[in-house]
């Protein structure tokens, strides 16, 4: 599993999953040691961590400003139990969105600065499909067709004092009717634009982390390097 938190990386594996250390910048074996944000560099990797130490890592990532840290990597035996542990701590939100191609491009939107996919919140007893749908087709005034997943985010965000959990699925879609296409204002985007695989790379370097992996896991789902 991986979580952005603050757009940074927390991945959780398995010890069967990371058989190579030594790429990581600092690699933590021993449980019982205190983290401090001091700590915090590059991409790291802690192994047979306890809950404390799981805790705290998740309070230190949530609430302090960590220059210079890129990753961190959580090796744990007890899988189920940890990911429990951490979705325990906070409130999850389900939403979804897509990937939507026409032409050999695909469609993206600029919302408070950063280029993204559209996406939004699932209402009710809908399902993650028709929330994708519904989401894309009103932020950008567009009428799509959903085929399959293409992955699944997660993503930490503070909102009225509590801690959000935001798991996205994403869905790759067709456009089948862009001839009113526009931003929803309302929603903070102010720009709805379709990319060819040279302007994507460009605006990869505007976006968040999750984007970047959201797209990456679409070019391998279309087993091509480019859109």
């Amino acid at each position: 599993m991986r979580i952005y938190i603050k757009d940074k990386p927390l991945r959780i594996k398995r010890p069967e999953e990371v058989k190579d250390h030594s790429k990581f910048d600092l690699v933590i074996n021993v449980d019982d040691v205190i983290l401090n944000e001091k700590a915090f560099r590059g991409n790291m990797l802690i192994t047979n961590a306890s809950q404390g130490m799981i805790k705290s890592l998740l309070f230190i990532l949530h609430h302090s400003k960590l220059k210079g840290f890129k990753s961190v990597t959580l090796i744990t035996p007890e899988y189920d139990e940890t990911i429990r542990l951490i979705k325990d701590k906070f409130k999850i939100i389900k939403a979804a969105g897509g990937v939507v191609e026409k032409d050999n491009k695909v469609l993206m939107i600029h919302r408070l600065g950063m280029w993204d996919f559209p996406k939004g919140k699932i209402e009710g007893k809908e399902s993650v499909e028709a929330g994708a749908k519904r989401e894309v087709e009103e932020e950008c005034s567009v009428k799509v067709h959903v085929k399959e997943e293409i992955c699944v985010t997660w993503h930490t965000y503070v909102r009225g004092g509590k801690d959000i959990l935001k798991k996205t699925s994403w869905f790759l879609m067709d456009s089948l009717d862009d001839s009113k296409m526009k931003p929803q204002v309302d929603e903070d985007i102010d720009e709805v634009k379709w990319m060819n695989s040279n302007e994507v790379n460009v605006a990869l370097y505007n976006t968040y982390r999750s984007i970047k992996h959201v797209y990456k896991k679409y070019k391998k789902k279309r087993g091509k390097k480019a859109v």
